[in-house]
């Protein structure tokens, strides 16, 4: 824990302005802690989620508005991380030592360290992922469907694709034990979660009713998101330059429109171009997985002083890219090991050893619809650390060890 939380205070000393989508948050809040209401150009907007600068705001109006306390926040968020991946990681392989060497692993990560400082949603979002799913995971208790329900609610109002997490976790527990009165208890469970993850989100939507005068589930960026991964200068990233995007004519005040516009602009050109988008699905996962440590390019854009530590940043991306291969390369023979039943940590097949693995999925369908971008596969960083973290922790010394396959013991948790 001191190795972890260390370099997390300590980066807190390089100041970063911020720039794109964080300098977007970032002065929403501040408009909301001056009584502007959620508006840009003094009209009010849904065009981005709510959730994180609300949640800022709240910072601002206890501690003032300052990018430090950004970071303090960021800081506190990250030991809820800590102490969530070690709980998650011990529980979902039933290992002990496959919890702390995910939360080793997790602390000697170069991206999640940078991203510190910074105001975007990464950091906030990983602990609301995080504690839904240990809720729905760890806790089984009525008061804890109801609390998940409240998190992934919260979690939605930041980035809205969250709705779709929680059909994956019940997916998960209903193939553990595959039979009729499961499906009904989890189909049961998984209703009441969303329901109140829909309390939640509705207050907002009615909200945008009465602003827009249509509804508006969480925010109006989900077309043109759409359009920036399908269209014809699409090479599986962002692309906000083709002439599909900029010929929207998009304002603040024209933001619902334009936001239809685009969705019907890319169902179109699916439509007509399905091979396109065919050949784009595979560019996309790999603009979602491929690189890692783009925290370093807000450094680049928010940091006065980045251009005499230029040598040094390079070399710690490239550092981090290697440590992050090498993550992934070790969640990965996890799941072969555990898939191939070489290494067995319950009584059947699949268990909740499978999270890290579906939420990946998970995301990887998401890319496929819109694009990939490298950050959003932050949030689940701290499961793939928990895979690698089991096959180095728990069983890579047992099969040095042994020579050969080894099992552990289900209940060994």
């Amino acid at each position: 824990m001191g190795l972890y939380l260390l370099p997390r205070i300590l980066v807190l000393l390089v100041p970063v302005t911020p720039a794109s989508d964080a300098g977007w948050y970032f002065s929403r809040a501040a408009g909301l802690v001056a009584g502007l209401g959620y508006s840009e150009r003094d009209v009010l907007t849904a065009y981005w989620p709510p959730g994180w600068p609300l949640t800022m705001a709240v910072i601002f109006k206890l501690c003032g508005v300052s990018l430090l306390a950004v970071g303090v926040f960021n800081v506190a968020s990250s030991l809820i991380i800590a102490w969530l991946t070690w709980d998650l990681g011990r529980k979902l392989f039933r290992s002990e030592v496959a919890g702390r060497t995910s939360l080793l692993l997790l602390a000697l990560h170069p991206n999640s360290i940078g991203y510190m400082p910074l105001a975007w949603t990464e950091v906030y979002y990983t602990v609301l992922l995080l504690l839904g799913c240990w809720l729905l995971i760890a806790c089984r208790s009525g008061w804890s469907l109801l609390c998940a329900g409240v998190v992934f609610g919260v979690s939605t109002l930041v980035k809205a694709q969250s709705f779709l997490v929680i059909p994956v976790i019940f997916a998960i527990g209903f193939l553990r034990q595959s039979n009729w009165i499961q499906l009904w208890r989890n189909t049961t469970h998984a209703a009441i979660v969303l329901l109140v993850a829909v309390s939640v989100v509705l207050p907002w939507s009615y909200r945008n009713y009465r602003v827009f005068g249509e509804f508006v589930f969480v925010s109006t960026n989900g077309g043109l998101t759409l359009l920036a991964g399908n269209n014809p200068s699409a090479r599986g990233g962002y692309t906000q330059d083709d002439p599909l995007m900029t010929s929207l004519g998009w304002s603040v005040a024209t933001q619902v429109t334009a936001d239809k516009e685009a969705r019907r602009r890319a169902v179109q050109w699916i439509k007509e171009n399905p091979w396109r988008f065919i050949v784009l699905l595979p560019r996309k996962v790999f603009h979602l997985w491929a690189l890692d440590g783009e925290s370093e390019w807000w450094f680049q854009l928010g940091y006065q002083y980045y251009g005499q530590y230029v040598l040094w940043f390079r070399t710690l991306r490239l550092l981090n890219q290697v440590y992050y291969l090498c993550l992934l390369a070790g969640s990965g023979v996890a799941a072969w090991l555990l898939l191939g039943r070489k290494v067995v940590v319950s009584d059947t097949r699949l268990d909740w050893w499978a999270l890290p693995y579906g939420l990946g999925v998970y995301l990887s369908a998401l890319a496929l619809v819109f694009c990939g971008q490298p950050r959003f596969h932050y949030p689940v960083m701290p499961f793939i650390a928990m895979g690698a973290g089991w096959l180095v922790g728990a069983v890579l010394p047992e099969f040095l060890s042994e020579g050969g396959v080894c099992r552990q013991d289900p209940k060994s948790s």
